[in-house]
């Protein structure tokens, strides 16, 4: 079951790469560099210009690569959700909930993460079948959230997103995140050219959600 391997992809690698750039190339190439640094879960956001094109491109480069996870973010409706699975993507990220969205993704049995800042609203992206929610933006909530949340509902599978960093990721992990999103610090380095950085950031990332596992 592909979504049940998606699933399991994530909660094994427990960083998620948030990858917006300017052009199709540069979103393939900083996803290659994250990829070499051992980041293979990818979230390319609609914010790239025909980011379907690098769904597929990445889809196909990495099909004998089972770890390699490419999925889409800033989906807001289930049209957007429709273009992006029928393009190959593995999993759909939204910055809100989506009714609709959830449905379209059920019904493809693509795994649905919305982003939810609240506990009714992750309740509600629950009950609608999402199996992550995307705590959305981190930076306006800390790692104490996620514990506050699992008291009462301690099944919630949360993956926060924005102001999660090198420093702070550990706590957020330890905290009861089942992953986190990495955007901003480790794609700035492809303004430059610098594709070196963003895998050398990579493997960062990697060894500190190793240590968060100790």
């Amino acid at each position: 079951m592909n979504k049940l391997r998606v699933l399991t992809n994530l909660q094994n690698q427990k960083v998620v790469a948030v990858i917006r750039t300017d052009t199709v190339d540069q979103a393939v190439q900083v996803a290659d560099a994250c990829i070499a640094g051992g980041m293979k879960a990818i979230e390319l956001t609609y914010s790239i210009p025909h980011v379907e094109e690098a769904v597929e491109k990445l889809k196909n480069k990495y099909a004998a690569d089972q770890e390699v996870t490419v999925g889409v973010g800033t989906v807001l409706d289930p049209y957007t959700a429709r273009q992006a699975i029928f393009a190959g993507a593995s999993f759909i990220v939204g910055p809100s909930f989506d009714t609709e969205t959830a449905k379209l993704c059920n019904l493809y049995q693509v795994p649905y993460m919305p982003g939810c800042l609240t506990v009714t609203e992750i309740k509600e992206a629950m009950e609608a079948g999402a199996d992550v929610v995307k705590v959305f933006p981190g930076s306006n909530v800390n790692p104490g959230f996620l514990k506050a949340v699992h008291a009462p509902i301690p099944q919630a599978n949360m993956m926060p997103t924005g102001g999660v960093s090198l420093e702070n990721m550990v706590e957020w992990l330890q905290s009861g995140a089942v992953a986190v999103g990495i955007g901003g610090n480790l794609v700035a380095p492809a303004k430059t050219g610098n594709y070196e950085k963003i895998t050398e950031l990579a493997k960062q990332y990697v060894e500190k959600a190793k240590e968060a596992s100790v």
